[in-house]
């Protein structure tokens, strides 16, 4: 299963305002694995950007000016993105920005979300988590994901963090330690839980089977356990019916 974390960043809030994308970051999971793939691109926007929106992700026009333009790179875009399914944090903001850049491209394109897959993990969170905060930040906090160099929003980051973040959300790649308290913390795991990246390109762990004499010895020791109990072994009692 190959899925895409998406985020971007904008000029401002409204795409119908004639907003436009500055930053688009990716990445890939296979099979609930990062893989390593992203896609990450800046784009000159031709035209200002608001100074709230500049103090949220703290990208100027001068910055972007030698960026290329969305037009130029909507292709490769999409060519990424195809056939995927895609992970986005509050979905209709991202997918509004990106159908209106596409939109523009050739007005008689279908919406993303009429070909894609869509995951809102803004919805889910909000789901599992009722009358809580649910932005990035608060997710982050609540399952344990190191989000200590998010001074500003940037799209591959929050993309990385965002894949994290849904990781744990669904049950995902978690490591545990031993720790002196097994009270929960206010993250939401429990005391010395944290949430691990698996790396990319790991080889698959390796299957150790028991030898013939190791059976023998298992054989043995179960034949023991039920002399001792009289017969009364729950297992052979599920095996038997």
């Amino acid at each position: 299963m190959r899925q895409i974390v998406l985020d971007t960043e904008t000029t401002g809030l409204e795409a119908s305002q004639g907003h436009r994308i500055i930053e688009i970051g990716c990445v890939e999971l296979v099979n609930r694995k990062l893989t390593g793939n992203h896609y990450h691109q800046y784009i000159n926007p031709q035209r200002e950007i608001d100074q709230g929106a500049i103090e949220v992700h703290g990208i100027t026009s001068e910055f972007l000016a030698d960026k290329p333009l969305f037009e130029q790179v909507a292709a490769e875009f999409t060519e990424y993105i195809a056939d995927a399914e895609l992970i986005i944090h509050n979905a209709p903001f991202d997918l509004g920005f990106l159908n209106a850049e596409l939109q523009r491209l050739d007005s008689s394109r279908v919406p993303l979300e009429s070909v894609c897959t869509i995951i809102d993990t803004l919805v889910m969170a909000r789901g599992k988590h009722p009358g809580q905060r649910n932005n990035l930040d608060a997710l982050c906090q609540r399952y344990g994901v190191d989000n200590s160099q998010r001074d500003l929003h940037g799209a591959l980051l929050d993309a990385e963090i965002l894949a994290d973040v849904y990781l744990a959300m669904t049950g995902g790649q978690t490591t545990f330690q031993l720790s002196d308290s097994g009270h929960d913390t206010p993250n939401g795991l429990r005391g010395g839980e944290q949430i691990r990246r698996v790396p990319a390109g790991r080889s698959p762990l390796p299957v150790i089977c028991a030898s013939k004499e190791e059976l023998v010895a298992h054989e043995a020791q179960q034949e023991a356990i039920a002399a001792a109990s009289g017969g009364r072994v729950i297992w052979r009692e599920r095996t038997s019916g």
